[in-house]
C-alpha cells in the first residue's frame, strides 16, 4: 500500500524522515566551524606564489641610496617644520617642493558631513608622465598627512616627495605615476579617489587633473624617526574587499627576498608560524573583512578594483628610510611591467602569514554549511505545518483502538485504500506569517537611519534607549500578535520557517561577496534555529530568553566595544561616517537582515500558540 503513495507524501508524513532535519541542522553548524578550524594546517592551506608573471619581484636593481639619503633629510626637515600648520599652508610648501622636481601639480578641497560633524581638508598631487607611456595607465604613491592613528607621518610624507624627485629622472616608466599627499587617512583618500572617477558626492571638488586608468596603489605609513625591523602589511578594502593576491606577493617577495626586511600581517609582530599563531592572523583577518570598515587610505581604492596596500615599518632594527625607498621603487618597477591588470591571482582569500593562505574554494563551505542549516530547518517546518496532528492518525493497534477513516487514493493506473489522515494536507494560512516576518525586516530601516543621522554627542545616550527598548518590544510585539490575532501552532511554524528561509538565503549571498561577516552572523544566529515557544514551562523560556539576550546584535556590540576598550559614541561614529563617506554596508546586514531574525526569533520564544496540538515541537 506505501508503495502507491507519492514520494511527497512520504517525505511529509513518515515521522522518521521528520527527525533527520534538526539532527542534520546541527550537524552542519559543527561541521562547518570544524572546516574553519583545520584550515590553518599544512594539508588545508599552501604557500603563496606569483600569478602573474611579468611582474618579476625582485628582479631588478634598486639604485635608491646614496646622496638621495640626504635629499630625505632635507625634505624631513621641511616637513618636520611644517607640523601644526594649516593645512592650506602645509600644501603650498608641498606644490613648491613637487614643482621643482618637475612634475605637474593639482589640489582638491573636499567636504563631507557625518554624525553632525563636518569632515572637510584638502588633497594635493603631482603627476610624473611616463617617458615611455600613453598616459593610459598609472601607479599612485599615497602619503596622508596623518596616518589613520591621527600621528603626524612626516617620514612617509619626505619619503614620498624624495621618490618623485628620484622617480622624474629615469626614463624607464611606462605608465604614469601619481604622487598623492592627502589631509587626512579616511576622508581625503576617498574625496580623491571618488573625484577620479567621476563619482563624488557634492562638496567634493573635481580633479583639475588626471591620468589613465589607475593599476595600483601604494600607501607609505611612516611617522617615526627612528630605524625599523620589518613591514607591516595592511590589505583590508571597504565592505570586506580584498586587493589582487599577487599585489601582497610581490612586497613580500621585494621585502624578504629581495631587501631581507620581515613582513608581516594582521599587527602580528613575532609569527612562530605554529598553528595558533596561524589561526590568530585568519581571525583577526577574517574580523576585519567582517567589519568591512576601511583600515588605511589603500581601502578606499578596492571598490574601484584598483588593487593597494598600505606600508606600516615597525619595530627597531637597522633598516632605514633608504630600505624602505628601495622596497617600494622596486615594487613600482614590478607593477611598471603590467601589460594588463592584476587578474590572475585571487581577490577572494584568508591569510594565514605573509606566505600562506587559502582560496574561495576551500574556506567557503564552512559559511554556506552554517547558512545552509537555517534553509534545512526552513524546509523542514514548512513540510511540518502542512502535517496533520500526530494524534489523527492513529491506526488499529494491538489495544483494539478504531482505525482512522479510510479513503481510496489513485496513483496512475492504481487505487488503494490508505488512512485518510495520510492522504489530507492542512492547508496553510500564509498572511499573518509574511506579515510577521516582513514587517520585522522592514522595522530594520529604523535603527539603520537612526544610528547614521543622530548627531555623535547623542549617540551613547540613543544607543542606550534603543538597547533597552530592543529587549522589551519583541514581549510587546508577541502579547499583541497573541491578544489581536492568536495564531496557532501553525502558523508560529511559518514565522520560524519564512524568518529562517530568508535568513539562510542571504547569509549564502553574503558568503561570496564577505565570507567573514556571512559567517560571523551565520554563528552568531545559529540558536535562532532551535528556539520555540516554552507553553508551561517558564524556566526553559527564561533560560533561552538570557541565551537570545546575549546573542542580541546590541549586546555583541556592547561586549565588543568593552573588550577593545572603545567608546560607544566612537564607535558608531565611525560606523556612520562609514556609512556616508566610504560607502560601507555592514549596518545594513547588521540591522536589516541579523537583528529582524533576532526579533523574529524572540517573538516566537514568548509566543503562546492558540491551543491546537500544544507547543510547537521541532
Amino acid at each position: 500500500m506505501s508503495g502507491l503513495l507519492s514520494s511527497g507524501a512520504l517525505l511529509r508524513r513518515d515521522p522518521r524522515l521528520l527527525k533527520v532535519p534538526p539532527y542534520l541542522s546541527f550537524l552542519c553548524i559543527v561541521i562547518g566551524v570544524a572546516w574553519l578550524l583545520v584550515l590553518p594546517l599544512d594539508n588545508y592551506s599552501r604557500k603563496t606564489y606569483i600569478s602573474e608573471n611579468a611582474l618579476l619581484p625582485g628582479q631588478v636593481h634598486t639604485y635608491f641610496a646614496g646622496s638621495d639619503q640626504n635629499v630625505f633629510r632635507g625634505y624631513k626637515k621641511e616637513v618636520d617644520a611644517l607640523e601644526g600648520k594649516g593645512n592650506t599652508e602645509v600644501n603650498d610648501k608641498l606644490e613648491e617642493f613637487f614643482k621643482a622636481s618637475g612634475l605637474k601639480v593639482a589640489r582638491q578641497k573636499y567636504e563631507y558631513k557625518s554624525a553632525g560633524e563636518t569632515y572637510s581638508g584638502e588633497n594635493i598631487y603631482a603627476i610624473l608622465h611616463a617617458p615611455r607611456g600613453d598616459a593610459e595607465e598609472a601607479i599612485v604613491l599615497v602619503g596622508a598627512w596623518t596616518n589613520v592613528e591621527g600621528e603626524l607621518n612626516k617620514s612617509g610624507v619626505a619619503l614620498v616627495l624624495t621618490l618623485a624627485r628620484y622617480f622624474k629622472r629615469w626614463s624607464l616608466w611606462s605608465k604614469d605615476i601619481i604622487f598623492l599627499i592627502t589631509a587626512d587617512s579616511r576622508a581625503g583618500p576617498q574625496a580623491w579617489v571618488d573625484a577620479y572617477h567621476d563619482t563624488h558626492q557634492k562638496g567634493i571638488q573635481s580633479l583639475p587633473v588626471k591620468s589613465g586608468a589607475l593599476q595600483g596603489a601604494v600607501v607609505i605609513d611612516y611617522p617615526f624617526d627612528h630605524r625599523f625591523e620589518s613591514i607591516h602589511i595592511v590589505y583590508d578594502g571597504i565592505n570586506g574587499q580584498l586587493p589582487n593576491l599577487d599585489l601582497l606577493n610581490t612586497v613580500v617577495a621585494i621585502a624578504s627576498g629581495q631587501m631581507g626586511i620581515g613582513a608581516s600581517l594582521q599587527k602580528m609582530w613575532r609569527h612562530t608560524d605554529t598553528y595558533k599563531d596561524r589561526l590568530t592572523t585568519m581571525l583577526r583577518g577574517m574580523l576585519n573583512q567582517g567589519l568591512g570598515h576601511a583600515s588605511g587610505p589603500h581601502s578606499s581604492f578596492i571598490p574601484y578594483h584598483v588593487d593597494a596596500i598600505t606600508l606600516q615599518p615597525y619595530g627597531e632594527g637597522w633598516q632605514d628610510e633608504m630600505a624602505m625607498g628601495r622596497v617600494i621603487e622596486s615594487t613600482f618597477r614590478s607593477l611598471n611591467n603590467l601589460l594588463e591588470h592584476l587578474h590572475q591571482s585571487f581577490f577572494f582569500y584568508l591569510l594565514m602569514q605573509s606566505s600562506r593562505f587559502v582560496s574561495i574554494g576551500t574556506y567557503l563551505p564552512s559559511a554556506m554549511l552554517v547558512a545552509i542549516n537555517f534553509t534545512i530547518m526552513a524546509i523542514f517546518l514548512w513540510v511540518k505545518s502542512a502535517s496533520p496532528p500526530a494524534t489523527a492518525g492513529k491506526v488499529a493497534s494491538a489495544t483494539g483502538e478504531k482505525s482512522a477513516p479510510l479513503m481510496l487514493v489513485q496513483e496512475g493506473d492504481a487505487k488503494a485504500l490508505v488512512p485518510e489522515i495520510f492522504a489530507e494536507e492542512k492547508e496553510r494560512d500564509f498572511f499573518l506569517p509574511l506579515a510577521v516576518v516582513v514587517g520585522s525586516h522592514f522595522l530594520g530601516v529604523l535603527p539603520l537611519y537612526l544610528f547614521n543621522h543622530t548627531p555623535e554627542i547623542m549617540l551613547p545616550a540613543v544607543f542606550f534607549i534603543f538597547a533597552v527598548m530592543n529587549f522589551v518590544f519583541p514581549f510587546l510585539a508577541s502579547t499583541v500578535l497573541t491578544r489581536s490575532f492568536a495564531p496557532t501552532s501553525q502558523q508560529y511554524q511559518l514565522i520560524k520557517a519564512f524568518s529562517l528561509l530568508f535568513l539562510g538565503m542571504f547569509l549564502s549571498t553574503l558568503a561570496t561577496l564577505n565570507f567573514s561577516l556571512a559567517f560571523l552572523v551565520g554563528l552568531l544566529s545559529a540558536p535562532l534555529t532551535y528556539i520555540r515557544s516554552y507553553p508551561g514551562r517558564p524556566i526553559t523560556t527564561v533560560f533561552f530568553i538570557g541565551l537570545l539576550s546575549l546573542l542580541a546584535p546590541t549586546t555583541v556590540f556592547l561586549a565588543g566595544t568593552t573588550y577593545w576598550n572603545l567608546g560607544i559614541g566612537e564607535v558608531l561614529k565611525e560606523a556612520a561616517f562609514g556609512w556616508d563617506v566610504w560607502g560601507m554596508n555592514t549596518q545594513v546586514v547588521v540591522w536589516c537582515v541579523w537583528w529582524p531574525a533576532w526579533v523574529v526569533g524572540m517573538i516566537q520564544l514568548a509566543g503562546k500558540p492558540k491551543d491546537e496540538g500544544g507547543s510547537i515541537k521541532i
